[in-house]
């Protein structure tokens, strides 16, 4: 005979986004920290409409800027989440946001060892004020950075071009640059349909990222 212990519930698997977000001072001009909120905002949306059968995509903002590197958005499934818009102010503690990422990917606490692979978003304005090269090859040197999907965002003529492809650590990938609001809403459209389509897949650790898009042209 059968009984209730029988059966197994199966649990979706987390799928952990974590966006690197520049709220330095100079993200308070041109609309800047104004689009990045509403991008942020609008991702997380998204998410939150995704079906759970196989993964559950949870999201953790990590600010830098005038307070240092803090999280701003605590890991959480994207379903439970209620955004809250960040503020522009001080300068650009970039190394301490990657150690930071590098410390949440890597906590067996917060993200177990049945997650899928991270995704890491960083999106910058500028240069960094602190020591961020040996940050990065942390990051990339750790058994979870060095499988996240990563992307990159520069937005304005003024972004680091060259730390934003030391981050994404591999020369056939293009650092993306926004010079609009509009950009900034198609890079995060990409980011969302990167991670949800890895969701949906039967095989969600090998799923590739979507091909990236044309941001002068506003097409994928």
């Amino acid at each position: 005979m059968t009984t209730l212990s029988d059966f197994t519930i199966a649990t979706p698997r987390p799928l952990p986004v974590i966006v690197l977000a520049d709220i330095s001072g100079s993200m308070s001009e041109n609309g800047k920290i104004d689009s990045l909120n509403h991008a942020l905002d609008e991702m997380i949306k998204s998410f939150a409409t995704e079906a759970q059968d196989r993964a559950e995509i949870q999201v953790s903002v990590i600010t830098f800027g005038k307070a240092g590197a803090q999280i701003h958005s605590e890991l959480t499934p994207a379903s439970k989440a209620a955004w809250s818009p960040m503020q522009a102010d001080g300068g650009t503690p970039l190394g301490a946001a990657i150690s930071l990422a590098t410390s949440l990917v890597e906590d067996r606490q917060r993200i177990p060892g049945r997650a899928y692979r991270p995704a890491i978003v960083l999106v910058s304005d500028g240069q960094p004020t602190d020591e961020w090269k040996e940050p990065v090859k942390r990051l990339l040197a750790s058994e979870r950075g060095s499988r996240a999907d990563r992307f990159a965002l520069g937005i304005g003529d003024d972004a680091d071009k060259a730390m934003l492809a030391a981050f994404l650590g591999d020369p056939a990938k293009a650092v993306l640059q926004a010079s609009d609001a509009r950009q900034v809403q198609t890079f995060f459209r990409w980011v969302t349909m990167s991670v949800t389509s890895r969701s949906r897949s039967a095989t969600p650790n090998a799923a590739p990222i979507q091909p990236p898009p044309d941001l002068a042209r506003d097409t994928f």
